[in-house]
Formats: C-alpha cells, structure tokens, sequence
C-alpha cells in the first residue's frame, strides 16, 4: 500500500525536541568540560556554528537542560521574543533588538540566584543587530559567575570579531544522508522521501521540511526534467518560472540544479541574477525564466 502524502507536519520547537541526530562531537566535547568544571573551569561563552536547520538549537537546549537548575535561570533570546523600544512584540523584524537583549539583562539581573547555574542562549547571533551585539559583548567581556553563554551561529563571518574572540567555536558539520533519513522517518513517517531530495537539502533537515512544506521537492523535480527535456518550450519554461517565483526560499534550487549539472562557471553568474530579481523585474518569473534558459544553453 502506497503511503499516504501530506504536506501538513508538526515539527516540535528546538526547546521541545529531544531527538537529537548527529554532532556528538561537539556535544561530547562540551559534556567532558562541563563534568571537569570542578576542576578545571569551563569556559562561560559557546559558540555553535554550522548552516541552518542541521540541529544546533536543539543541540543547545538539550545542554542548557543539563545546566541551568530552576526555570528562572534559564534566558532566551531569540525571534519569538524580540521587542520594540516599547516593550511591544516585534512581529515583523529581521533583526533582533538591542531592547530585546536589555530587557533579557534587566530580568537576569533581578532573578534570585539559587546557587545554580544560569543559562543564556541566543538563536541567533547572526540575527542581532549591530547594538544589540555590542550589548551582548559587554556581557561577554565579563561574564556574571556560574553563567554559561549558548550563541547559536548560522555563518561565522556575521559575527564581530570581538564577540568571537570570547567565545569557544564548535564547528556542527552538516547531517549525513542516513542522519537526514532517519530524522524524516522520525519526523515524517508518511512520506517517502527520495535520495535525490536528501542530496538537494545539503545536509539541513530543517530545509527538507520546507521544501516538503512548500511543495518544492516536486518543483526541483519539474525543474531538472525541463532542463533535460530538449523538447521543452518557453511556455513550459515560464510556467515552471511561475511556480518558482511564487515563493522565493525556492529561488535557491536553481543554484542546486546548477551543481548537479556540474556548471561551476556558472554558478557566480546565476547566484547575482537571483539577488538581482526583486531589484530589477516587476514580475520575478522573468528573471528566473531567463535563468533558467541559461541553463538549458550551457547543457
């Protein structure tokens, strides 16, 4: 019997998942400094950085339950929680606010310290903007006592250097191609998740679930059978263009198309056509029409 399809899934938040595939590295190396800390003292700050969607939050809660001993020393800062200048719910930001890491410090400041260790985890240091990174920096360059620093960092070159330097880095490698399928049997048991999918989400389950979500494992699928298709027409092309503009975290499988291909000289080319669609077409699918036959020249 064929499994049933659906593109509706309940992925639990980092905070809630306790299954955790991959990085034992990292999260061995820090278990060993934190049962040594008696003895040898651990460093307060830890940076995990890797691509997005390999796992690092859930990694960096699952520590932050070892450490922190009551719920009031345990502190977020993240997306969910960012404010305004108000104190108001921040809904429509991009980057999070230096109201957000004040008002994390004012409550850290007044929580009654039980002896126990504290917990600040930051998702992510790459979405704090300039003055909230130099706030965090200040805290960093002297830690409070028995507090331990979780920064969560999607691409390294976005942090301040300062803010780097204080930190111990633990690189988190993307997810093998039997780690992404044992987290979509986890995690989408109705689905029959091919290996070219796995190849196209580069290691992130966290992309296999949006493309699952958004229907593009199915569009890249259209794409690479147009691209082979020498039969296929501009009216084909565009159609197919159409669906791919339609939702732009879907832009990127032209890039992925490009590397199955092997068409490396292209890839510079393609990555600043895509950055320049919303810059310089109306209407997107334009712009990715005429990458797309772009592509088709050079196979």
């Amino acid at each position: 019997m064929a499994k049933k399809k659906t593109n509706f899934y309940n992925f639990p938040h980092p905070m809630d998942n306790d299954c955790l595939i991959g990085h034992t590295n990292a999260l061995n190396n820090f278990l060993s400094a934190w049962n040594a800390r008696n003895t040898h003292p651990i460093h307060p700050v830890w940076m995990f950085a890797g691509p997005r969607g390999i796992g690092k939050a859930t990694m960096a809660y699952k520590i932050a339950k070892i450490v922190y001993g009551n719920v009031g020393d345990f502190f977020i800062i993240d997306m969910d929680r960012n404010i305004d200048k108000d104190g108001k719910p921040k809904t429509d930001g991009k980057v999070i606010s230096v109201y957000t890491v004040r008002a994390m410090i004012e409550k850290m400041q007044l929580s009654s310290m039980s002896g126990d260790w504290r917990v600040i985890l930051i998702d992510s240091v790459d979405e704090l903007n300039t003055a909230a990174s130099n706030a965090i920096l200040k805290l960093l360059e002297e830690p409070p006592e028995k507090t331990l620093f979780l920064l969560i960092v999607h691409q390294l070159s976005n942090v301040l250097p300062t803010v780097r330097s204080r930190a111990r880095v633990e690189k988190i490698r993307p997810l093998s191609i039997p780690q992404l399928r044992e987290l979509c049997i986890k995690f989408m048991p109705d689905e029959d998740i091919n290996t070219e999918t796995l190849k196209l989400a580069n290691g992130s389950f966290g992309r296999i679930a949006n493309l699952k979500k958004s229907g593009g494992d199915a569009i890249y699928e259209e794409l690479m059978e147009t691209l082979k298709n020498e039969r296929a027409n501009s009216a084909d092309i565009m159609a197919l263009a159409k669906k791919i503009a339609l939702q732009p975290e879907l832009h990127g499988i032209l890039l992925d198309a490009i590397a199955n291909f092997k068409l490396a000289d292209l890839y510079p080319i393609v990555t600043k056509a895509i950055s320049d669609i919303n810059k310089l077409y109306l209407e997107p699918e334009i712009g990715i029409f005429k990458i797309i036959i772009e592509i088709k020249k050079c196979l």
